[in-house]
């Protein structure tokens, strides 16, 4: 559907395809499976840019992104459009001071559970509250937190192109929660670090050693371990390959390790990646048992 303007009537532009762009993995109809990546989309679908937001899922969807790269308050992506050339899109988010970075530092110090998750590649869920209470905001919450610009003619901004990047985005905040952080100044290393100098400061401190000669540490005695009475045990021998790697199955679940590291980062094969990676573990388990009880010899030779 075309639309209408000051100058007049415009037709619907018809994207050009694009090869080996970045395609959602993020199943029709929901862009993002974490708290914090549908709190960002929350953020661009509250710009109300109306049919826009359903061509830039549209366009997020077919991989007419042709690149991301995310910096430090800035993301600069190329999307192919209607027109030959692709159009450049900037995002700005605004940053968070030095101070308010020590100030949230010192807050987070009082709750372990926080930096533990953060750690452990978790968005802890009562962080937004944690930023509250300290008079900031983890997302943007003003339009003049962001700063989107885009080189296509249309007048809208943002448009179906920075609309595009923006779910793209949120797809890659479900694998990486610190690129959240990174878009308000901080990176994964400096946040860490930060982390750790607020937890020193924040231990008490020892009480100071009375004057004097110093007391001598007295060293512990070590606890007697009894030595084994069998031959190879003793000598630290193993009776069985079975003994050494205990129980060998296939694993109750496809591709487990592939799943806790997360999808790919902008993946831009045809298929789902982890639907891809299901299909390769599913084919590939019951062949590699066969190769380690060693029957893969036997059915080549028969």
């Amino acid at each position: 559907m075309g639309r209408w303007d000051y100058y007049g009537y415009f037709k619907p532009s018809i994207p050009r395809e694009a090869k080996g762009g970045i395609k959602a993995q993020s199943k029709r109809g929901k862009f993002g499976g974490s708290w914090w990546a549908r709190r960002w989309i929350s953020v661009l679908e509250g710009f109300n840019i109306g049919p826009r937001l359903g061509r830039g899922r549209a366009y997020a969807r077919r991989g007419q992104v042709l690149s991301i790269d995310i910096g430090k308050e800035t993301v600069s992506a190329m999307v192919q459009g209607s027109r030959s050339r692709p159009y450049k899109v900037k995002i700005k988010v605004k940053a968070l001071s030095t101070a308010d970075w020590n100030k949230l530092a010192r807050s987070f110090s009082n709750q372990p559970i926080f930096v533990a998750r953060l750690l452990a590649g978790e968005m802890p869920q009562d962080i937004e509250k944690a930023f509250q209470d300290t008079g900031l905001s983890l997302f943007p919450s003003r339009i003049k937190d962001l700063e989107t610009r885009c080189s296509c003619p249309d007048w809208s901004n943002p448009c179906k192109h920075i609309a595009a990047v923006y779910y793209l985005l949120g797809e890659e905040f479900d694998r990486d929660p610190f690129l959240i952080f990174k878009l308000r100044g901080m990176s994964r290393e400096e946040l860490v670090e930060l982390l750790g100098r607020s937890d020193k400061d924040s231990t008490p401190r020892k009480a100071p050693r009375k004057s004097g000669p110093p007391e001598p540490e007295q060293e512990q005695p070590r606890p007697i371990e009894p030595l084994p009475l069998e031959i190879p045990a003793f000598w630290g021998e193993v009776d069985t390959l079975e003994d050494l790697l205990g129980e060998v199955r296939i694993p109750a679940v496809s591709a487990a390790v592939p799943k806790r590291l997360g999808n790919f980062p902008f993946w831009r094969g045809e298929e789902v990646f982890m639907e891809a990676m299901e299909e390769i573990y599913d084919l590939a388990s019951p062949l590699g048992m066969d190769v380690f009880l060693g029957e893969w010899g036997a059915r080549k030779a028969d």
